[in-house]
């Protein structure tokens, strides 16, 4: 069998049932005004005011828009620009195609910024026309090669392997890029596939979940697999971005968990010092919270393997140690991708109250500690320990407020304000950047440049948010004499 995803079906029927916005679930409950363009200053601004502070290992608090997302494949342009693809929406909402989301201040600020195309390539609807077709594109994985990007995408159909894995490519990341058009490619494998073992003549793999690494003399070649016969790794060219030649006789099966249903999925290989790491989900994905997803990995000396875990054991044969598990709101954390030091992966979120367990981005910054990756499975809820106090300033003048707040993952403030005495809440437009202090805590402090008489009596307050939970300052009150 393979895996199906019901639970984003059922997410995306649950969004539209309690009329939220796309990704409204995702912010903080009093937060009424869409955090898009004119809630994030653009890259430039926010590197000319605040220096960003450099992550510590471990998880790191993303906020704004971070759901529904599915899959997520990392990249961080050139300019600084964090990008994450994701899986498509079901039943074709949106196009169902492949989702984009991007952060201007080193991934903690997310916002939605559309999908790849308006539709699905009519030539994957030919491909699936004995049938049902597919409701979304999914599983992406996006890879620079010489002035080019490789968006790589699956489509399928739930319960078996007639499955394709397509290519799609452009010049540039940045939608505000005269040259910024994803090239549709076509056809890079299908499923099932023949020829991959002559010992084997029914041996295949589902071809979804790709993933790109390039070995030491710079040949590439894709992870590909889920279920079935699990992860297989398929030699691939540049420029074409497509199999070698005879690619089915060069391709080596590297994860097998030899279990009933075989369920391991999602391979994405990343190189650190002198090993590749394949890093994998096993178990249960989709299925809110009774997801029983999770990250496993082995190293390699051999970008072909074999691949063993920290107790040495194959992966070819049931190994894998798991080093990302569910640990406190976060269930079913997995469908990762590695990006420098970081992973990227979904999980189903118990803290979210408007949709329980709706999928959303996490990100961990890679803690490598003895040649292996180490994630900090800590769970502190946030707590404010200093709250914002009252603050007076004359008309033209500067006006700040701060708060402090613990916990783990570090939590992020969110700055609110309010015009009408508490009754509504408006996300403050320019977020300042929360900083860890020596002593282990987070600190923000919200800045007015110049105020004005129109906001004598104005209210804030912030929200501290990890993936836990979240908490609400008190409030603080602006004069203006």
């Amino acid at each position: 069998m393979m895996k199906s995803r019901p639970w984003i079906a059922r997410a995306a029927g649950l969004v539209a049932a309690v009329g939220l916005a796309l990704t409204a679930a995702a912010l903080p409950p009093a937060a009424t005004d869409h955090p898009g363009k004119d809630s994030v200053r653009p890259a430039a601004a926010v590197a000319a005011t605040q220096k960003l502070p450099e992550d510590l290992p471990g998880g790191k608090t993303v906020v704004g828009e971070t759901s529904p997302v599915h899959d997520p494949a990392l990249i961080i342009d050139d300019d600084g620009t964090w990008y994450v693809y994701s899986t498509g929406l079901v039943n074709r909402e949106n196009g169902g195609t492949i989702q984009i989301w991007s952060s201007h201040d080193a991934g903690t600020m997310w916002n939605y910024s559309g999908t790849v195309w308006d539709r699905i390539p009519a030539w994957i609807d030919e491909h699936f026309s004995d049938g049902e077709l597919p409701g979304n594109l999914w599983a992406p994985e996006i890879h620079e090669n010489d002035g080019t990007y490789y968006l790589y995408y699956s489509a399928s159909r739930f319960g078996g392997n007639n499955s394709l894995t397509a290519l799609a490519t452009n010049t540039t990341l940045d939608p505000n890029d005269p040259d910024y058009e994803w090239v549709d490619q076509g056809l890079v494998v299908s499923s099932p596939a023949s020829g991959l073992d002559p010992n084997n003549p029914g041996k295949t793999f589902n071809a979804i979940d790709a993933g790109i690494i390039e070995d030491a003399d710079g040949t590439p070649y894709m992870a590909i697999g889920s279920f079935w016969y699990g992860i297989f790794l398929v030699p691939i060219e540049w420029p074409s971005g497509k199999p070698a030649a005879d690619w089915q006789s060069k391709t080596v099966n590297i994860a097998d968990r030899f279990m009933p249903g075989n369920p391991v999925e999602a391979p994405y290989i990343t190189k650190h010092d002198d090993y590749y790491y394949l890093f994998v989900s096993f178990d249960s994905c989709c299925r809110g919270g009774d997801s029983t997803y999770k990250v496993a990995v082995g190293r390699s000396k051999s970008v072909k393997g074999p691949y063993l875990d920290k107790d040495g054991r194959d992966m070819f044969g049931g190994g894998g140690s798991v080093v990302l598990d569910a640990h406190g709101a976060i269930t079913g954390p997995g469908g990762q991708s590695v990006f420098g030091d970081y992973l990227a992966f979904h999980y189903y979120d118990g803290s979210n109250e408007a949709v329980p367990y709706f999928p959303t981005l996490g990100v961990q910054k890679i803690d490598w500690t003895g040649g292996w990756p180490a994630f900090n499975q800590g769970v502190e809820l946030p707590k404010a320990t200093k709250q914002p106090k009252d603050t007076a300033a004359g008309t033209g003048r500067k006006a700040s407020f701060s708060a402090t707040a613990t916990g783990t993952p570090g939590p992020v403030a969110v700055w609110e304000s309010s015009a009408d005495g508490g009754a509504t809440w408006q996300r403050v437009a320019h977020q300042p950047v929360t900083k860890r202090t020596d002593d282990g805590a987070y600190k923000s402090t919200l800045e007015f440049g110049a105020v004005a008489s129109g906001q004598d009596g104005q209210l804030v307050r912030t929200v501290f948010q990890n993936a836990h939970g979240k908490v609400t300052t008190e409030t603080a009150r602006l004069s203006v004499r």
